[in-house]
C-alpha cells in the first residue's frame, strides 16, 4: 500500500441509511455511482472527504442536544473532514461507512439525512497509510473517534498482506464511548478477538478505557507498552505502528515507537476549511531531516498520515 493518487472530484452520494448506535454516535451509509464509485473505489484508508451540510436543516429543537442548541443556529458554511470506516468497490457502484459523532452544528444537521437523500462530497483526500516493505507485524493503534481510519485500514491489510499478522489497541474514556454498534459484551484486558469490528477480519484486539469500564484500566498506549514489553515474538524492524486519535495519544504512540526503534505512521487531525491545500489553516509543524529547524506540512495535502518520526508534537 503506498499514497494514493485516486483523482479527487465533487460527487453526489446517495444515504442507504443513517441512524444512532451510541449516545452520540451515529453510522450512516452512502452510495457513490458513475464517477464517484470509480474515485471512491480506489480510497486508501486514512484519507479523508469533505461534506457539504449548508443546505441540510437542522432537526426539530427536542432532538438536538441541549448545550448544542445556541451553537446550531449559526448557519454552516465549510465543509467538514471525515474518515470513512469502509469502503467496498462493486461493479458500477461504491458503498462507504461513515462513522461520526455529534459535536457541534454540522453533525447535529447530519443526523437528519435519511435513505435517499444526496450528499454532496468531495474526495478522495490527502495520504493515506502505506506499508514499508520486511513487515510481519502491524499494532493499530485507535482513541475515540480516530476509529474509523484504523477500521477501514484493518480491512484492507489481511487481504493486501495475508502473511501480515495484526492486532489493534483500541481506547476510549469509557465503555460508552466506544463508537462501535451493537453489544461489545464483556470485554477482558488481554488481546483476543473481543471486538467484532476487528475479529471478522480475522484480527485480534484489546481495550482500555481511562475508567476501567472495559479491558485495560489505563490509557491505551500504556497497554500497547505492556504488550510490547511481555511479547516476545517480535522485532523492531519487522514492526510497525499505525495511529489515529487525540493529539496526546499520537504524541505517546510516537515517544514509544522512537524508544523501541518501531516505524511508525500517525494520522494527524486540523481543522480543515478547503481540504485541498488552498486555505493554509491546517498547518503541521514538523522536523527537518539533519537540521534544528523545522517546516509547516499541511495536513490535508501532505497528510492526514504523517510519519510519526518528522511531527513536531506540542508539549
Amino acid at each position: 500500500m503506498s499514497h494514493t493518487t485516486t483523482q479527487k472530484g465533487n460527487f453526489t452520494a446517495t444515504v442507504l441509511s443513517n441512524r444512532k448506535i451510541g449516545e452520540c454516535f451515529w453510522r450512516m451509509d452512502l452510495e457513490f455511482t458513475g464517477d464517484g464509485a470509480r474515485a471512491f473505489a480506489g480510497f486508501q484508508p486514512g484519507q479523508f472527504l469533505q461534506i457539504d451540510v449548508s443546505q441540510v436543516g437542522l432537526p426539530p429543537e427536542d432532538r438536538i442536544p441541549a448545550h448544542l442548541r445556541d451553537a446550531c443556529k449559526r448557519n454552516v458554511i465549510l465543509r467538514r473532514p471525515f474518515s470513512f470506516a469502509d469502503v467496498t468497490a462493486e461493479i458500477g457502484r461504491t458503498t462507504a461507512e461513515l462513522l461520526y459523532c455529534v459535536l457541534g452544528p454540522a453533525s447535529v444537521r447530519l443526523t437528519t439525512l435519511a435513505a435517499g437523500d444526496s450528499a454532496s462530497i468531495i474526495g478522495p483526500l490527502g495520504n493515506g497509510f502505506s506499508m514499508p516493505r520486511n513487515k510481519r507485524l502491524a499494532l493499530l493503534v485507535a482513541g475515540g473517534m480516530g476509529i474509523p481510519p484504523i477500521r477501514c485500514l484493518a480491512k484492507y491489510l489481511p487481504t493486501a498482506y495475508p502473511e501480515l499478522k495484526i492486532i489493534a489497541f483500541v481506547g476510549a474514556k469509557s465503555i460508552d464511548a466506544l463508537p462501535f454498534e451493537g453489544d461489545q459484551g464483556e470485554i477482558p484486558s488481554e488481546v483476543g478477538p473481543f471486538l467484532p469490528a476487528f475479529a471478522k477480519y480475522g484480527i485480534s484486539s484489546a481495550v482500555a478505557t481511562d475508567d476501567g469500564s472495559a479491558g485495560y484500566w489505563g490509557f491505551v498506549t500504556n497497554r500497547l507498552a505492556k504488550w510490547l514489553d511481555e511479547e516476545k515474538d517480535w522485532s523492531p524492524a519487522g514492526t510497525i505502528l499505525y495511529a489515529c486519535g487525540p493529539e496526546p495519544m499520537l504524541a505517546a504512540v510516537a515517544r514509544l515507537a522512537g524508544e523501541r526503534n518501531i516505524d511508525c505512521q500517525v494520522s494527524m487531525e486540523r481543522r480543515m476549511a478547503c481540504g485541498i491545500g488552498l486555505c493554509q489553516s491546517c498547518a503541521v509543524e514538523c522536523k527537518v531531516e539533519g537540521s534544528q529547524e523545522t517546516v509547516y506540512k499541511l495536513c490535508c495535502q501532505d497528510g492526514p498520515v504523517f510519519d510519526a518520526r518528522e511531527v513536531v508534537f506540542g508539549e
